[in-house]
């Protein structure tokens, strides 16, 4: 379910507010083949199944900036704010994987406010989303993702 705020500035008083969970995503090798054509990355380990199933995963993984990317899905699946006149993607810091993503495998993003201020034009945000693996003991990706929301 959706966390909804009414405004920019309903998000200043919600830090430390956790966001809840998006919806479960099935990340599929034509999916992963088309991240390789759009980024040029072809590296074994994510195209090619057959030399992947004797390397170190046993199977093909995802990018990781591919999984980093599935942020955009699932932010907007987790936090909405109304009444804005433009809501942008500012940055993200602090990105790291734990964790591989096979081919086949289910994520999805959870997230927690960790910070809100008055910039100029509007409120920005970060929320701290934590991609996990459907069945796994660590998280795919974590990550802080800034956003700005004007009035």
């Amino acid at each position: 379910m959706t966390t909804v705020f009414h405004n920019p500035a309903a998000l200043l008083v919600a830090v430390g507010q956790h966001l809840g969970f998006s919806d479960w995503e099935t990340i599929t090798q034509q999916r992963i083949n088309q991240f390789a054509d759009a980024t040029g990355d072809y590296q074994w380990i994510h195209v090619n199944p057959e030399k992947a199933a004797q390397g170190p995963f046993g199977k093909t993984i995802a990018h990781g900036y591919l999984t980093l990317s599935m942020a955009n899905l699932f932010l907007p699946q987790i936090m909405q704010v109304d009444n804005t006149s433009m809501g942008i993607n500012y940055g993200c810091e602090k990105v790291r994987f734990p964790a591989a993503v096979p081919v086949g495998s289910r994520i999805r993003g959870g997230g927690e406010i960790i910070s809100a201020e008055e910039v100029k034009g509007g409120v920005q945000v970060v929320v701290r989303m934590t991609i996990e693996i459907d069945g796994g003991d660590r998280p795919a990706c974590v990550l802080d993702t800034i956003s700005r929301f004007s009035p």
